[in-house]
């Protein structure tokens, strides 16, 4: 059952890199592997001799001793348990788009769009990378790629060339959520999970993290798509609206106030964006002077663009695909996870990888393994990679591992644009093809990995 399962998730994956040949939207593939990955659990679970209990990352050796009631108990715990972590997600990036789509209603990137007065490719790829590597450590790589992709919209004419800025972006944002406690799901996990601290993160990964963005946008800069003057999109004639810059410097401020109100309450941070969307939206309506309310709205109604809900409209207008594929990947990957096939991977690889520098405290756990699991980030997702890195392994808080396991699980999903949260949105927002990202920026990806891999590997032996 289980390699049925595997070819499931296989003939998947394969669906959604296909997606624009076999003219499918890769969300459905994505849900349909999820509900037939779950669905041959709950028929084969009397099959399967052990169950990687996610919550407590430990695998369960016994898990065939117990009777047909208690698999059924565990599994449907586990599945509630994985739904209750990807909605996390989702609705921390429902927040976020929409706090995006609110502060677009306003034009209030058009503050920034005024405020690129060159025209240089080169130039403009440089601010996009730099404010991507800071704002995703501040707001997290996954709405750093939002706001950005959302202005360089607004910026640049040619979607062809738009898309290596979004492919640069990613690359840089994933950098930047690297070094923070806050800018990627991952080091997320690991923050709260008491193994690394806020210091020491930033002390160990702020220079490889630099020079994982740097050096591809380095590189991608003497690329031919980087050279001259860039098409600008031209201002229209319409007035601007007076809230624009208001709106833009609440909205942004609104997204940097989450990770401050996770600090301060210890409450997960779809709970700090749900407080932030709403405050903004107090704004909208405020600035708006609407009257209408959600609840008037009757299906198949029409409304004056002009007099309705901005609220109303920029929930309309998110990425609801990207979210829903985000829901069928997540959880067809926390099928295997349940299983124990990722934490049976992650062993398979410390017991026959030849070791590559340092080994941690005796483990076994040499470099190469640290480093294939960044690789699998990208072909997988990082987050159950993470997870079953946490049941493995027994450092101490702020051993040099885990610094490592989040510096090769943040950036390493750069190498595909479906192995991040942050390629996955660009991916939806500017409809990019897998296909296309592989030959075009998967390469710069790699490079900036291994050159921030090695400067990690000399920055321990400093600090």
């Amino acid at each position: 059952m289980e390699t049925i399962i595997i070819l499931v998730f296989v003939f998947g994956y394969l669906a959604i890199t296909l997606e624009h040949s076999i003219k499918i939207d890769k969300l459905i593939p994505a849900l349909v592997m999820m509900a037939i990955s779950w669905a041959l659990i709950s028929l084969g679970i009397d099959t399967f001799p052990q169950w990687f209990d996610s919550a407590k990352h430990t695998l369960m050796e016994n898990f065939g001793l117990l009777s047909h009631e208690e698999k059924m108990h565990m599994m449907e715990e586990s599945l509630l348990h994985h739904l209750g972590k990807t909605a996390e997600i989702l609705i921390f990036l429902m927040g976020a788009m929409t706090i995006v789509e609110i502060i677009d209603y306003f034009d209030g990137f058009s503050t920034i769009k005024d405020a690129v007065k060159f025209k240089s490719r080169k130039k403009i790829l440089w601010l996009f990378a730099c404010l991507a590597f800071v704002l995703s450590a501040i707001i997290d790589n996954l709405t750093a790629t939002i706001v950005l992709i959302s202005i360089l919209q607004k910026i640049v004419k040619d979607r062809d060339i738009r898309i290596w800025y979004a492919g640069l972006i990613i690359i840089a944002a994933n950098a930047g959520g690297a070094w923070s406690p806050i800018g990627d799901v991952t080091t997320t996990m690991l923050w709260i999970g008491n193994k690394v601290s806020t210091g020491k993160l930033f002390v160990y990964l702020f220079i490889p993290s630099l020079l994982c963005m740097v050096v591809p946008t380095f590189i991608a800069s003497l690329l031919k798509p980087f050279k001259g003057d860039l098409e600008i999109v031209e201002s229209d004639d319409t007035p601007k609206n007076r809230f624009s810059a208001t709106m833009l410097y609440l909205g942004l401020g609104a997204i940097i106030f989450v990770p401050v109100f996770k600090v301060i309450t210890h409450l997960p941070p779809y709970v700090g964006m749900m407080l932030s969307l709403g405050a903004v939206a107090i704004f909208a309506e405020i600035y708006t002077s609407s009257r209408f309310t959600m609840g008037q709205v009757k299906q198949g109604e029409t409304i004056d663009s002009g007099h309705h809900s901005p609220v109303h409209r920029s929930l309309s207008r998110i990425e609801m695909p990207s979210i829903l594929f985000f829901l069928g990947i997540l959880l067809a990957v926390a099928a295997l996870e349940s299983l124990g096939i990722l934490f049976g991977f992650a062993t398979t690889l410390q017991e026959t990888m030849p070791m590559l520098g340092t080994e941690y405290h005796g483990e076994g756990v040499s470099d190469l393994v640290v480093l294939l699991l960044g690789v699998g980030s990208a072909v997988i997702d990082n987050v159950p990679l993470v997870a079953a890195s946490l049941g493995m392994f027994s450092e101490p808080m702020d051993n040099e591992l885990w610094h490592f396991i989040a510096y090769s699980a943040g950036t390493g999903g750069s190498m595909l644009i479906i192995g991040s949260a942050a390629g996955v949105v660009a991916m939806g927002m500017e409809k990019i093809d897998f296909f296309w990202y592989l030959k075009k920026i998967a390469w710069l990806a790699a490079i900036g990995f291994i050159a921030g891999a090695a400067a990690f590997m000399i920055t321990r032996s400093v600090f």
